[in-house]
């Protein structure tokens, strides 16, 4: 299904976003050094149920925003603003990641925009991925500082051997983003800006995904967040490393589509959800 793309200009930046499918309106919230594109095989199968937005944040594919910083408050801003923008009064949200992060601060800051939420292989807002996997993070900025010739290690923090070892192109993923040092400087700092968050205040109901093969956010640490945030419930897929919608995006699909169309989210009552694995 061929995307549509739009440019949505919102809070001084020219946001990109491409929009496929019909039905109800879900937006996809890409990861720390990822652009929409990340997404492309999985929008395709949730298109056959919803409207997909995927767009680009800032310093990301092909939005354009100012040269100053900016933090997680105003990228949660920007997606409440591309939602009104587009016509929609709300909308599901999935983020992966750091777009995970922005998206419990949108669910939080902005609760009207948000219909359901999921939560993909993320972590808390405020908490510091290096103080999640000390080990990991460390040696990812040291990996880094080598690209592209480290390009295939760092490959193994995001999918597992198995998916590598089939899939050997994936390793391209990580020969470097494209972003200017002006971009690549901004987006380091996105984090560490202060931003005002009570998961308290998430008001959707919220489904945790994270990956049995997670190397780089643990998935305890992932499946946590339902224990802070009203009502949310859990599932680990089994076999996924940190990136499952590109790896089994057929396999995050199911999940998603499933949790978007039950009632009530499979949130009744407000109660949180036993975590459940999933082998296929």
């Amino acid at each position: 299904m061929t995307a549509a793309s739009r440019r949505i200009e919102a809070n001084g930046t020219s946001i990109h976003c491409a929009v496929s499918g019909a039905g109800a309106p879900v937006v996809l919230i890409h990861g720390a050094e990822a652009d929409h594109s990340m997404f492309d095989g999985f929008a395709a199968l949730l298109a056959e149920h919803f409207t997909v937005i995927a767009y680009d944040q800032r310093d990301s594919g092909s939005t354009r925003n100012p040269p100053q910083p900016y933090g997680l408050a105003e990228m949660a801003d920007d997606a409440a603003a591309l939602i009104a923008s587009l016509g929609h009064e709300r909308a599901h949200v999935f983020g992966t990641s750091l777009g995970g992060v922005i998206a419990q601060v949108l669910a939080a800051r902005h609760p009207r925009r948000v219909d359901r939420l999921v939560l993909s292989s993320t972590f808390r807002p405020g908490v510091p991925p290096l103080t999640i996997n000390p080990d990991v993070f460390s040696r990812l900025a040291a990996l880094r500082a080598g690209l592209p010739h480290t390009a295939a290690e760092i490959a193994t923090y995001f999918f597992p051997p198995g998916h590598i070892a089939a899939h050997p192109e994936a390793v391209a993923i990580f020969n470097g983003t494209g972003r200017t040092p002006g971009q690549r400087q901004r987006r380091a700092g996105i984090l560490a800006r202060p931003v005002a968050y009570d998961p308290q205040q998430i008001a959707a109901p919220t489904l945790v995904l994270a990956g049995a093969d997670d190397r780089l956010i643990p998935p305890a640490h992932t499946l946590s967040l339902a224990g802070d945030i009203p009502g949310a419930r859990t599932a680990t897929l089994a076999g996924l490393g940190h990136v499952g919608t590109l790896q089994a995006p057929d396999q995050v699909a199911h999940e998603v589509v499933a949790f978007l169309t039950t009632r009530n989210g499979g949130n009744e009552h407000g109660r949180t959800g036993e975590e459940s694995a999933r082998a296929s």
